[in-house]
This record gives structure tokens, C-alpha cells and sequence, in this order.
């Protein structure tokens, strides 16, 4: 992910600016500030959750290093955004008193992930995004039918599809929607917590911003006109990925002059809300959540077909 507007510098505190960035890179964006504010952000919403969110962040980024990893991948926070999410994923869907060891380990693995994803990639140009993140945190969810360690909160029992009905009624707050709407990137719901994400945004660049702002409109109305439920476009659901979408495909990855990146932006922003509906129906009878599967998707698809194009 690149640097746009990167505050501070890491001579003086390397390895917690490193660890700080590993936190902002989760948004595609390198700059310690943006991650003392989403920690803030988790913090205030949770203890715990920032608890948990800081250790895999800076597990990730420890590993990185020890594990002889590329310096400047290290310094720019890229072996901790995946250890960061894969350890506050699975603290909130896990419980019993091995969850903490678990959601810990499960940090340790989503940076070794990070590291076998990016050799894998390197010769093809194409970004880590989330996979590493995506696929621990499933695999680890999904051992708890077969280990007993492991065991799932209520908010994860599988539902049998033939008993699904869809609910579209109930009222949507659109401020809280849209604001949530950031604050899911991190499992967080609150206006005050939305608040300081985009504000950590915004001050990294304003062009990051305003895509973050339209990706997160764009899903949530793209949303409502597809008949999406109420409930969870209040909490925010189909914004999150929409969001990281916009910010991938329309500044991070833009290559050049793209003139197209505007309209992929807009385009890979309502398919995240086709994959969020999809993926949670294909997952709903063991229980999964989609997290940022639709964001990784979508965002690939876009990538690599521009890498395609472009060639002679």
C-alpha cells in the first residue's frame, strides 16, 4: 500500500511507528497518525478490542522483522495490518478462556501468510490485500467443530438456508449507517469511532478521502435499491468493503494517469455489495462471516485486469 502524506518519522521509534502504520495499512494507507487514530477508535469502543488489536499488530510486525523479512515492508506496517485483524476477529468470535491464546497465535500465522503470499505474488504485481486475514480466520473458526478449544460465540451458529427468509423491514439512521460504515472495517459500531477513521483519512489525503466517503455512499445506497435488510445496511454492513474498494481501485493501486480509475472505483464498489450477499449466503450454514472477502475480490478483479490491459 502506498505512502500519501506519511507523518512522522521511524528513527526515533521504529518499531512502534512500524507497528502504528501496520495498523493504518489495514486502510491502505502508511501513516502512523491514521493508525493512532483507528486505535483510538477501537480503544474507546472497546478496551479490549484495542488491547488485542495493538498485540497482533505489533506480533505481526515483530515476526516480520525476526523472521528476516524485506526492511522496508517491515518499516511501512505491511506484516501487521493482517495479524491485527485475523487477532481482533477471532477474540470477538471465539470464547472460553483459550481465546486470547488463539486469536494471539492466530496473529503469529496470518504474518507467516503474509510473508508466503507476497513471494507468491511478487512476480505477478498483484497486492496481499486481506487474503491472509480472510483465510486464517475462517480456517481457525472452522476447527472448532472438530476441536473443542475452540469455541464459537452465539453470533456465529450456522443457520440451515432452507429456513432463511429475508427481512428487508426496519428503519435505517443514515448518519450512523454511513459512519458505521467505517467503523465495521474494524468491527466497530459508534459514531465517534466512524468519526475518527475518516478523520485519520482525510489527513493522510484528501483524494483518499473523498473515495472513502463515495465508496461508503455508493455501497449503502447500491444496497438499499438492490433490496438489501434494513438492519444490516444500518449497522453499516455494506459499506465497509465498498469503502476499502474505492480506496484500492480509484488512488492506491491507480497506475499512472488511469482516467478510467473513477468509474472502476464506482463499479468495484457495487460489487462488493453482490459478493457481501453472495459470500454471507454461502457461508451462513457454517456460521462464517464474510469480513473482507468482497473487498479482496472485488479489488482483484479490478487489478488484475488493468495489469492485462496493459500489456502490449
Amino acid at each position: 500500500m502506498k505512502n500519501e502524506g506519511t507523518i512522522g518519522s521511524g528513527k526515533r521509534f521504529p518499531f512502534l511507528l512500524a507497528t502504528m502504520k501496520g495498523i493504518s495499512q489495514v486502510i491502505l494507507i502508511e501513516n502512523w497518525l491514521t493508525g493512532l487514530l483507528i486505535l483510538t477508535a477501537i480503544t474507546i469502543t472497546s478496551l479490549e478490542l484495542g488491547v488485542i488489536a495493538f498485540l497482533s499488530a505489533a506480533i505481526g510486525t515483530l515476526t516480520g522483522r525476526l523472521g528476516g523479512g524485506n526492511r522496508e515492508s517491515v518499516e511501512k506496517g505491511l506484516y501487521g495490518y493482517n495479524p491485527m485483524l485475523t487477532g481482533m476477529a477471532l477474540l470477538l468470535f471465539l470464547e472460553g478462556p483459550a481465546s486470547w491464546g488463539i486469536a494471539l497465535f492466530g496473529a503469529v500465522i496470518a504474518a507467516a501468510f503474509t510473508a508466503s503470499m507476497m513471494t507468491l505474488l511478487q512476480p505477478t504485481g498483484m497486492p496481499t490485500l486481506t487474503f491472509p486475514y480472510i483465510v486464517t480466520t475462517w480456517l481457525l473458526l472452522l476447527s472448532s467443530y472438530r476441536l473443542d478449544t475452540f469455541k464459537l460465540t452465539d453470533e456465529t451458529v450456522p443457520q440451515d438456508l432452507s429456513h432463511w427468509k429475508l427481512e428487508i423491514a426496519g428503519k435505517i439512521h443514515w448518519p450512523s449507517a454511513f459512519l458505521d460504515g467505517a467503523g465495521q472495517i474494524f468491527f466497530l459500531q459508534g459514531m465517534a469511532a466512524g468519526l475518527l477513521i475518516f478523520i485519520g483519512i482525510f489527513i493522510t489525503g484528501w483524494k483518499l478521502g473523498l473515495y472513502a466517503v463515495a465508496g461508503n455512499i455508493i455501497g449503502i445506497c447500491a444496497a438499499y435499491l438492490l433490496g438489501a435488510e434494513h438492519l444490516l445496511i444500518d449497522a453499516g454492513l455494506y459499506g465497509y468493503n465498498a469503502i476499502l474498494t474505492a480506496l484500492a481501485v480509484g488512488v492506491v493501486f491507480r497506475e499512472g494517469t488511469n482516467r478510467l480509475a473513477p468509474y472502476t472505483a464506482i463499479i468495484g464498489s457495487i460489487l462488493t455489495v453482490l459478493f457481501i450477499a453472495s459470500i454471507d449466503t454461502a457461508l451462513l450454514p457454517f456460521g462464517l462471516p464474510a469480513l473482507t472477502m468482497p473487498f479482496a475480490l472485488s479489488t482483484s478483479i479490478f487489478i488484475g485486469a488493468r495489469k492485462m490491459m496493459q500489456q502490449p
